[in-house]
């Protein structure tokens, strides 16, 4: 039985409201350029699904060679660009649970990918860094992705990049949105790590 192909907007929208001319059964113009618009947006969304299937596809391919997912690498991720990142800070950032960051951090913990360090004031405090190790693996999954979206910001020309940030912080919810901003512009160079961390 041969596949047949079918477009996704074509099966997300009402089939009675738009015929294949554009045009409304009704004959109004302004609601077929409502449908068409809408047929335009579907059209992003199933890009953005296959842009995030490619963008996430590349590391997918190294993190199972440790048997992590992408939860690791977003707390390998965070963990390596904020040295000293404290657990709450990293719930906030990830906008998981207690219970599955628990978890992917016991492994990366216990495989040597992150150590824990008590905090300067609070002993009780527990901060987390990215060791030798981890930091080498955090780097090289960020080497795919970047490689990735040069070439895309490359191919899409050379106002691409300016606007390929508004729009991500755009698709960010309003309410997160200055977060991310300060996260994103106030990253620093990584602290060095102590010998003992990066054992």
């Amino acid at each position: 039985m041969a596949f047949k192909y079918v477009n996704m907007a074509d099966i997300t929208r009402d089939p009675t409201a738009v015929r294949r001319n554009g045009s409304r059964r009704d004959g109004s113009e302004d609601e077929a350029e409502q449908g068409a618009e809408r047929a335009d947006l579907i059209t992003h969304v199933e890009l953005l699904f296959f842009a995030y299937r490619d963008f996430t596809g590349d590391p997918d391919a190294v993190l199972a060679q440790y048997g992590f997912g992408r939860a690791h690498h977003r707390v390998l991720h965070f963990v390596h660009r904020n040295p000293g990142l404290r657990v709450a800070n990293l719930l906030e950032i990830l906008k998981i649970t207690k219970q599955s960051l628990a978890r992917v951090l016991k492994q990366l913990i216990g495989e040597g990918f992150i150590a824990q360090r008590a905090g300067a004031e609070d002993r009780r405090e527990r901060l987390l860094y990215a060791t030798l190790k981890g930091a080498r693996l955090a780097e090289r999954l960020t080497a795919l992705q970047v490689k990735r979206l040069e070439a895309a910001l490359a191919a899409a020309g050379p106002e691409a990049e300016a606007a390929t940030k508004r729009f991500l912080l755009a698709m960010i919810s309003e309410e997160d949105r200055a977060q991310v901003e300060s996260l994103v512009r106030v990253l620093q160079p990584r602290d060095k790590i102590s010998e003992e961390d990066r054992s």
